[in-house]
């Protein structure tokens, strides 16, 4: 097993909070499925936060950023039924990570965390 890629992001989550109140900017970001999940937390503000940061996160991992044939909504994060949060494998980010690394199979892990002012992600790409 290889590491590919690792990323780290961290955000102010007073700038998504003001952010998010734009309609727009959340039907930019997120997919409808991280919309809908977020109406069952307490935190909204924070939930966005750290899913913004662990978006960023990815695209530092995979090395690319967010351009070109990546896009924020094309990273999906969603919790398993625990807690833990997890990215989910789409045909668009799996091929992406196919074809960069010329691998078969790998491994995505996600870390998120949040305090009063920030939240922070983590992610590791690793080939199997």
């Amino acid at each position: 097993m290889k590491i590919l890629g690792i990323g780290v992001d961290i955000v102010q989550n007073q700038r998504i909070t003001k952010l998010i109140r734009n309609k727009k900017f959340l039907q930019r970001i997120f997919s409808k499925d991280e919309i809908n999940f977020s109406k069952k937390g307490n935190s909204i503000n924070n939930f966005y936060a750290k899913r913004f940061a662990a978006k960023e996160s990815f695209s530092k991992a995979l090395g690319t950023g967010i351009r070109g044939k990546l896009a924020f909504k094309d990273i999906i994060i969603l919790n398993e039924k625990f807690g833990k949060p997890f990215y989910k494998k789409t045909k668009k980010i799996d091929n992406l990570i196919k074809k960069k690394f010329k691998i078969k199979k790998y491994n995505l892990f996600l870390s998120i965390s949040d305090e009063k002012d920030y939240s922070i992600a983590f992610t590791v790409l690793q080939a199997i």
